[in-house]
């Protein structure tokens, strides 16, 4: 009786929510490898011939960029690759609140990318319907804007929660006999495609829940701040700590050249074999900082340094080895839902778990819609 009300729970949420996992899953299919992808479909814009002279000053690079851009398009933030030949990127983005899709919010997305070693401009574009940017916005809010996507794709991770949780329970085997036929698939040529599909559903599914449970809770964690929030607060054995101290720069030591050139040559010597480097601007604010971003792959090798805006002085460095068991977790939150926090290797397992999130959806509506065929 009470599996009848389980099977009857896991049918309504699964076809309440197909539509929305199907789409979470094959977006994070594309986008789990959108770091290996983006060097070779965008080879022509960010890689250069390395031809031996000394890089420009990040300085005048970055006066530029904002040149080519418009001086109505403030560059928000900097980056590039440690290798020979990466080019410098130099992204302005600015949103607006109102609109119902995604792009209606925003006011301007783009990038210059220039030749670090002649200061060329290779190309200024405009990132808003760019293809990964378009399939992290699908993945995240179904390109709806306002808030209204993103809690649209977190109610429909939490019911993928349950329906893991209760086909697994639908899957439970009742003895070793039954056991043997729901551990592979066991196919002849008389196999009818009803049986495969169930297989499909069921088997694929069963090796697929662990990997998916992980995903969807990680996402949870993005798409909720509560959910972030009491992770935190049970990794941290139920302490809510303070937020630390915000550093400002000095104002009494302004200067006429600000030190970005020592900082950004400062930074690629200390950290040669970063994977990338990013650097977010104080903006206006006389006691802002400036934000580098030290991008060693993986969350728990990147560091956070903050430096004085007019002295170029390190003012505080964020390692993970230093925060909390509750902030390390939140760190580690989006590297576990992507894969990457077992690298490659990861980033496969992470696709699979997705497709097959993907395809339980269109499995589980072809083995309702046979069934209800059969009803008189």
């Amino acid at each position: 009786m009470l599996k009848k009300q389980i099977r009857k729970l896991h049918l309504w949420l699964g076809l309440l929510s197909g539509v929305i996992v199907f789409i979470l899953g094959v977006t994070g299919c594309i986008y789990a490898f959108a770091d290996e992808l983006k060097p070779i479909v965008y080879r022509q814009k960010l890689s250069v011939k390395e031809n031996g002279t000394t890089l420009k000053p990040l300085s005048e690079l970055w006066a530029k960029a904002q040149l080519s851009l418009g001086k109505d398009k403030t560059i928000g933030r900097f980056s590039t690759g440690s290798k020979p030949g990466d080019t410098y990127q130099f992204r302005a983005y600015k949103d607006k609140t109102g609109g119902i899709w995604e792009w209606d919010n925003i006011v301007y997305h783009q990038t210059a990318y220039l030749n670090p070693y002649t200061a060329e401009v290779i190309a200024v574009e405009d990132n808003t319907f760019e293809f990964f940017n378009v399939v992290l916005m699908l993945h995240c809010n179904l390109l709806l804007a306002g808030g209204v996507g993103k809690m649209i794709t977190g109610i429909a991770t939490m019911v993928f929660v349950v329906l893991l949780i209760t086909g697994i329970v639908l899957w439970w085997p009742k003895n070793k006999n039954v056991a043997k036929k729901r551990y592979w698939f066991r196919w002849k040529n008389s196999t009818k495609w009803k049986r495969k599909n169930y297989d499909l559903h069921s088997i694929s599914g069963f090796y697929a829940t662990i990997l998916a449970l992980l995903i969807a809770l990680t996402g949870l964690a993005m798409a909720f701040e509560w959910f972030d929030r009491s992770l935190q607060w049970v990794a941290n054995g139920g302490v809510t700590y303070e937020s630390p101290k915000q550093v400002l720069s000095d104002t009494t030591l302004v200067t006429d050249q600000p030190p970005l050139d020592k900082i950004f040559n400062q930074v690629r010597k200390n950290q040669p074999n970063a994977r990338a480097y990013y650097i977010y601007p104080p903006g206006g604010n006389p006691q802002g900082v400036l934000n580098v971003y030290i991008d060693n792959g993986r969350s728990y090798r990147s560091l956070i340094r903050q430096y004085d805006r007019h002295t170029g002085r390190i003012l505080k460095t964020a390692t993970f080895d230093e925060q909390h068991n509750g902030e390390k977790l939140s760190l580690l939150n989006y590297d576990i839902h992507t894969g990457n926090a077992l690298g490659l290797t990861g980033k496969f397992l992470a696709f699979f778990a997705s497709l097959i999130s993907a395809s339980l959806p269109v499995t589980g509506f072809f083995i309702w819609l046979g069934r209800r065929k059969l009803k008189p």
